[in-house]
């Protein structure tokens, strides 16, 4: 297997960026960036720290990614499984990387920058939801911004609903649970309370 050990090599194999790819990058938030932010319910958040690199789903009803100013972005955490990993991450190195993804669009936007976390009164207050504020809000200071071209998403086909998978043609949460404890957890049990749970505990 031929391996790229080289940026020369690699160059040599994708060539020069087009002028569209570069033109796009920013180092704020532009109105018509703000846009695509504001508009997006879910962002893939990626950190790095002395544990290693991670990558987390974080989603909310649209334009949960609040717009400080142009370069600076505010992402509330919200309830999850305290595993912290990324905010972790975000005290040790403040480097992270936000991809937002906007249901029927084919277009992503990228976001580049650092990170660090808050926990002020009135700010945790200001992203109140169903009475439950964050624990902490991760404030991004931007560095990059662009928009990711459309061919992933329509190689994906990832709008579309015929193309939607059955759930019960996979493993569930609860099975996956039951394999990775080498069952002595029980993945039956988390399978038929987890739903209600996690419907009452969103914030």
């Amino acid at each position: 297997m031929a391996r790229i050990d080289s940026i020369e090599a690699l160059e040599a194999l994708y060539g020069t960026p087009s002028a569209a790819a570069m033109v796009k990058e920013t180092r704020w938030i532009t109105p018509e960036y703000r846009a695509l932010v504001e508009a997006a319910p879910f962002v893939a958040l990626a950190t790095v720290g002395d544990e290693g690199l991670d990558c987390s789903p974080r989603g909310d009803v649209a334009g949960f990614v609040r717009v400080a100013d142009p370069g600076t972005l505010l992402l509330p955490d919200r309830r999850g499984n305290n595993r912290v990993d990324s905010l972790r991450n975000i005290v040790r190195d403040p480097r992270v990387a936000l991809l937002f993804l906007i249901p029927g669009l084919g277009i992503t936007l990228r976001v580049n920058g650092r990170a660090d976390l808050r926990t002020d009164a009135a700010l945790l207050d200001s992203f109140v939801m169903e009475g439950r504020a964050p624990r902490c809000v991760v404030v991004v200071s931007v560095e990059a911004v662009y928009f990711q071209c459309s061919r992933a998403i329509q190689r994906a086909d990832l709008w579309n609903p015929g193309r939607h998978v059955d759930p019960a043609s996979l493993p569930s949460a609860g099975a996956i649970l039951t394999a990775c404890s080498g069952g002595s957890y029980d993945g039956a049990r988390f399978d038929r309370t987890w739903p209600a749970e996690s419907k009452a505990a969103l914030w």
